[in-house]
C-alpha cells in the first residue's frame, strides 16, 4: 500500500449491472483461431481505478462541485469550427461543430473573419477557437480508421469547459483518436437564427452530426460522450436510434436521468434552490438575453415572464414549455428524461455517477433500470459532486475510468464481431411470464413496454430524414 493510500481518504467505487444477462464483447486476437469475450461488466470493472482517493480538503460534493467554477489551472485544446444549418425542417437552425486540431497560430484570413461576424456573438469565438477555411473544410474527408468521439456538453456550456477539455488532453495526446464537440444551439458564443433555443431531448443536432460523420469518414468508428445534460441527450438519442445507432459505444457522465426528480430535488433544500437552481436558472437566462433579438420573435415566447424568472425551474416554465408545447416545467422534465430510454438503447454505455451529485441527484439514478438490460453499466462513487472528482493535484478522478473505457472499446474489443447478448429471450423492459406446474397460462392482455413513448411526438418521417442531405454552411 502506497503513501497516498494513508494519507488521502478513499471513496467507494460500485458497478451496478444486469446479474441475469451479460453482454458479451469479442476480444481482438493476433491469432484467428483464438476466439475470446469478455462481459461489458468485466471491461468497465478493468477500465476503473478500485479506489477514489481524492482531495481532502474537497470533502463533500457541494464542495467538489464549487470547485468547479475555480479554473486554478488550464487545458490548451484548440478547435476549428463548422456551422451546420438543420436538415430537420421542424428544428430549423443552426448549430456548431468544434473539431480538435493541432495548436495553430490566430487566422487573419477574411474569409473566416466575416464568418465569425456572421454566426458569432459580438463577443467573439470561445479561447483558441477559429473556423475552418473553405479549403480546410474540403480537406476533412478521409478514409483513415481512427476512432472518433464526438461529444456534448452540459447545461448552456461549449467545447470549451473544463470538464471537457481534462478528457480531451489525455485522448488527444495520444494520438489515436479524432475528436468532435457537438454545441447545442445558442452556446459555445454561436448565434441562433430560429426562435428556439435547445432542450433536454434536443437529439436532432446529435443525429444529423453522427449521420455527417459517417458519411465524411466511412471508415472511422464512432464512440459518443456526454456530460450532466449532455450525457442526458445522448442516452435519449442511443435510445430512439436503437439498433440504427451508429456508434460503437457511448459513455454518460453525471447524467441527471430523471428531470423531475432532480427539479423537485433541488427545491426541496436551501442550497439546492438558492445556489444550484438559482446559479442554472441564472446561466440559462444570460444565454436567452444573448439570443433575445431572435428568440423574442417566436410568439409563443413571453420575454417578460422568462426574465422574471430566477431559478432553472421558473425558466423552464418560462421559456421552454411554451417553446416546445409542454403545459407544465414537470410535462417537459417527465418527457425529456432518459430514465426509460436506457431501456431502449442496444448500444454498449457506461455511465459514471456521484451519489453526493448535489445535481444529478441520487435518488434520479436508474439503480432499477440498468440492472434490467444488458447493454449498459453503471459505476456510481460515494464522493465527487457534480463533474468534480477533483484528485490532489486537480486532476479529475472520473477522466481515468472514461478514457480507459474509451479504449479499451476502441483497441481491444473486435468492432467488426456482434455483440453477443447472454440470454437474448430476456427483452429490456418486457416481462416474462413464469411457467411451472402451479401456473395458469399467461392470457392477461400484455402489451410491451416502449420505453421511448413520448408524449410530445415530431412527426417528422425518419425515411425522409435519412434521404435528406446534409446541410453544411
Amino acid at each position: 500500500m502506497g503513501l497516498s493510500s494513508w494519507l488521502l481518504p478513499s471513496g467507494r467505487v460500485s458497478f451496478h449491472h444486469s446479474k441475469d444477462n451479460e453482454l458479451l464483447l469479442a476480444k481482438k486476437s493476433d491469432d484467428a483461431d483464438v476466439k475470446s469475450q469478455i462481459s461489458l461488466a468485466d471491461l468497465c470493472r478493468a477500465a476503473t481505478p478500485s479506489s477514489c482517493q481524492l482531495n481532502p480538503l474537497l470533502f463533500n460534493g457541494h464542495l467538489q462541485t464549487a470547485y468547479t467554477t475555480i479554473k486554478s489551472h488550464d487545458i490548451p485544446i484548440y478547435y476549428k469550427r463548422k456551422m451546420f444549418q438543420a436538415e430537420n425542417p421542424q428544428y430549423s437552425g443552426q448549430f456548431a461543430i468544434d473539431f480538435v486540431v493541432e495548436p495553430y497560430e490566430a487566422p487573419i484570413d477574411p474569409e473566416v473573419t466575416d464568418a465569425a461576424r456572421q454566426y458569432t456573438l459580438p463577443s467573439g469565438l470561445p479561447p483558441r477557437t477559429a473556423f475552418l477555411t473553405a479549403e480546410e473544410f474540403a480537406s476533412l474527408p478521409s478514409s483513415d480508421s481512427k476512432p472518433m468521439l464526438v461529444m456534448l456538453h452540459g447545461l448552456s456550456g461549449g467545447s470549451h469547459e473544463l470538464y471537457l477539455r481534462h478528457v480531451v488532453a489525455p485522448l488527444a495526446a495520444s494520438r489515436r483518436w479524432e475528436i468532435c464537440v457537438v454545441n447545442s444551439r445558442g452556446c459555445a458564443q454561436t448565434k441562433i437564427n430560429s426562435g428556439v433555443l435547445y432542450n433536454a431531448r434536443a437529439t436532432w443536432d446529435v443525429r444529423q452530426a453522427v449521420r455527417w460523420l459517417r458519411k465524411t469518414f466511412p471508415n472511422r468508428p464512432l464512440f459518443g460522450i456526454g456530460f450532466s445534460l449532455g450525457a442526458n441527450i445522448l442516452a435519449n438519442y442511443l435510445g430512439e436510434e436503437g439498433d440504427a445507432s451508429q456508434l460503437k459505444a457511448a459513455v454518460l457522465c453525471a447524467s441527471p436521468w430523471n428531470l423531475e426528480v432532480g427539479s423537485l430535488a433541488l427545491q426541496r433544500t436551501w442550497i439546492g434552490k438558492e445556489v444550484y437552481s438559482k446559479t442554472m436558472g441564472s446561466n440559462m437566462k444570460r444565454l436567452f438575453s444573448q439570443h433575445l433579438e431572435e428568440v423574442s420573435k417566436n410568439p409563443r415566447v413571453d420575454v417578460e415572464e422568462v426574465l422574471r424568472s430566477t431559478y432553472l425551474y421558473e425558466f423552464d416554465r418560462a421559456l421552454q414549455g411554451p417553446t416546445w408545447g409542454y403545459p407544465t416545467e414537470g410535462a417537459y422534465y417527465r418527457d425529456a428524461s432518459s430514465i426509460d430510454s436506457l431501456l431502449a438503447i442496444r448500444t454498449p454505455f457506461f455511465a459514471v455517477q456521484a451519489e453526493d451529485d448535489p445535481i444529478a441527484t441520487k435518488e434520479a439514478l436508474p439503480y432499477q433500470e440498468i440492472t434490467k438490460t444488458p447493454y449498459g453499466v453503471m459505476c456510481t462513487t460515494s464522493w465527487g459532486g457534480h463533474l468534480g472528482w477533483f484528485e490532489y493535484g486537480g486532476s479529475r478522478w472520473f477522466v481515468k475510468p472514461v478514457t480507459e473505457f474509451l479504449n479499451k472499446m476502441a483497441f481491444e474489443v473486435d468492432l467488426s464481431a456482434p455483440v453477443v447478448v447472454q440470454n437474448p429471450e430476456i427483452v429490456p423492459g418486457r416481462i416474462s411470464s413464469q411457467k411451472g406446474p402451479n401456473k395458469d397460462p399467461d392470457t392477461a392482455p400484455r402489451p410491451d413496454f416502449d420505453p421511448m413513448r413520448r408524449k410530445l411526438a415530431m412527426n417528422m418521417d425518419k425515411a425522409e430524414l435519412d434521404q435528406s442531405d446534409v446541410i453544411v454552411v
